[in-house]
């Protein structure tokens, strides 16, 4: 008997297909080149692309309320570089394995951090902020603390985060994956999904579809347009509306 037959006989769980969809990384290449496709979201507003989201039927991909920008920027976009702590006392290692979490940072990445609720540490500070620009990365996300806030303006480096302390991280959290799957609320992100941020907050494109979101965004940022010359000519709600215009 086959181990497949063995499996049926049993009844065996069959998990490959959520195993791929939980754990697969998505490998879609883009009919443009990269850096323009991010470059091009960058002319977008994140609550453009929230609302073509919502067309494929996508309605929890913006990182929870709590995620705030440090500053007022206008939108940041980048490839989702994802990063897993929990909360630990373990010290031993930890500083060895963040080294090679830092060395496999990639050009036009964008951070997204998991700190599995961890409210008593910060993850990210200056001299995180100093080794990823120099590595070409756009912006981080945490979903959970920063300090040496002062350096990281400095910087000019976009960073969207929960909460500010002193604390470090060294014998509070633990770095235990990166460039993994993770889930932050509701919002499921994949190493080299499309990250975009602004001050309105973070939301991730899932990378199968993130050249058609690009497309459908671009078109309703130029509709929008048209919509803002009408209010200005004058025009009444109703006759814009006629015309498929909305509010």
């Amino acid at each position: 008997m086959s181990i497949d037959d063995y499996k049926k006989e049993v009844g065996m769980m069959n998990l490959e297909k959520l195993i791929q969809v939980r754990e697969g990384i998505p490998t879609k290449k883009f009919p443009i080149p990269e850096k323009e496709l991010l470059d091009r979201f960058e002319n977008i507003y994140t609550g453009a692309i929230n609302d073509v989201l919502r067309e494929f039927t996508l309605l929890d991909q913006a990182l929870p309320i709590r995620i705030q920008p440090l500053e007022r920027y206008r939108t940041v976009a980048g490839i989702a570089f994802t990063v897993k702590s929990s909360s630990s006392t373990k010290i031993s290692g930890e500083m060895e394995y963040r080294t090679k979490m830092l060395d496999a940072m990639h050009e036009n990445a964008f951070v997204v951090y998991d700190t599995s609720g961890d409210e008593e540490s910060t993850s990210w500070g200056g001299v995180m902020t100093a080794a990823a620009k120099s590595k070409g990365v756009r912006a981080a996300c945490l979903d959970g603390g920063i300090r040496d806030t002062h350096q990281i303006l400095e910087a000019n480096f976009p960073v969207f985060y929960k909460y500010r302390s002193s604390n470090g991280s060294l014998g509070r959290c633990l770095i235990t994956d990166y460039q993994i799957p993770i889930q932050i609320d509701k919002c499921f992100i994949k190493p080299g999904d499309i990250i975009v941020g602004d001050i309105d907050g973070v939301l991730s494109v899932p990378r199968n579809i993130a050249y058609d979101v690009l497309l459908r965004a671009e078109e309703i940022r130029k509709n929008e347009k048209k919509i803002f010359g009408w209010v200005e000519e004058g025009q009444t709600a109703k006759e814009i509306s006629d015309k498929g215009g909305y509010f």
